[in-house]
């Protein structure tokens, strides 16, 4: 019997669903109050770890004694101790593409609610405000609007194709640059650099990993560079945005205003002077947690492993760490 552990405290419904999909000659063992002591004690005779928005510590990869691999139900890793596990020659998978369609839903949800001001409007409402003629005055189309995508993998991609309908026109950036009959199947354009990007469009979207480079990618210095009216909107992870700068932004009119699911500390405190802003549209890094689309992630990460049993490779674009794991 190989042994799973999951540090996640997952609701009744999510957990039915993972151990409901759990393949044969696999067990589970989902964490009670995942604390580092309990992880440690759970994942030491475990064969796999399925990673999820616990972190999977240093200490919590140096006990174990049999991981065959850590597989992240997702595509950020930032919170496994990636030089850890490699330095004990344990891989690191994801599961490539399969949350982009839910995150590129959360996108242009945030989109669409920053410009219609929905959470304000909502709030006010409750309170028998009815601001109609206000919101003739500040409310705006998405429809023909420029975006620009910092990052252009799975869901940049499925923004796109969301997109279609509001007729607007996509610029991208990224160091990899696909071919152009997929920039001409998607509608997108490539922008030379990070700097020309932001000063043409209207809406910004951040779709890039956080790592080492993007941390802090978007500072004072490139905040300056929106044009007047644009908004940001994050759904990839906090710290690539300088938080100070960004709220300096937003209260300056640097920037008209941003909807953020990610953010540098999470879960996000009641003091962070973001949430004191009425430009801003906030979520809790949900962008991926779909129940429809737990089936689809779980089957993904159980489907790794088995191939870790059987040595067969996985494909390339969910290897993190590839250890001794053979490839597509």
């Amino acid at each position: 019997m190989y042994k799973i552990v999951c540090f996640d405290p997952h609701e009744p419904e999510v957990k039915e669903t993972l151990f409901s999909l759990l393949p044969e000659g696999f067990s589970l063992q989902v964490a009670g109050e995942a604390t580092l002591a309990e992880k440690v004690q759970i994942a030491k005779d475990a064969d796999f770890i399925l990673a999820g928005w616990s972190p999977v510590e240093t200490e919590v990869i140096a006990g174990t004694n049999k991981v065959r691999l850590i597989q992240k139900m997702g595509a950020g890793y930032d919170k496994i101790d990636i030089a850890k596990a490699d330095a004990m020659g344990i891989p690191v998978a994801i599961t490539a593409g399969s949350n982009a369609l839910a995150v590129a839903e959360q996108v242009v949800l945030l989109m669409l609610a920053v410009y219609r001001r929905l959470p304000y409007v909502d709030k006010n409402l409750r309170q028998g405000k009815w601001l109609k003629n206000k919101m003739r005055a500040e409310a705006r189309f998405l429809s023909g609007k420029t975006v620009g995508l910092l990052g252009f993998g799975h869901i940049a991609k499925k923004v796109c194709a969301l997109l279609t309908g509001f007729s607007t026109k996509i610029l991208y950036y990224d160091v990899v640059r696909p071919k152009p009959a997929e920039e001409q199947e998607l509608g997108a354009t490539y922008c030379e650099s990070i700097e020309k990007l932001i000063a043409s469009v209207d809406i910004l979207s951040i779709h890039c990993p956080l790592t080492k480079e993007t941390r802090h990618l978007i500072d004072a210095n490139k905040l300056r560079l929106f044009k007047p009216g644009a908004i940001l909107i994050n759904t990839a992870r906090g710290a690539i945005i300088d938080e100070a700068a960004l709220y300096q932004a937003l209260t300056d009119g640097t920037l008209a205003a941003a909807g953020l699911d990610v953010f540098e500390s999470e879960p996000l405190s009641l003091d962070n002077p973001l949430l004191r802003l009425e430009n801003v549209v906030v979520t809790p890094h949900m962008g991926g947690a779909v129940m429809d689309n737990v089936a689809n992630v779980a089957r993904h990460s159980y489907g790794n492993m088995i191939k870790v049993i059987n040595g067969e490779p996985l494909r390339a674009a969910d290897i993190v760490i590839r250890g001794n794991l053979r490839v597509e």
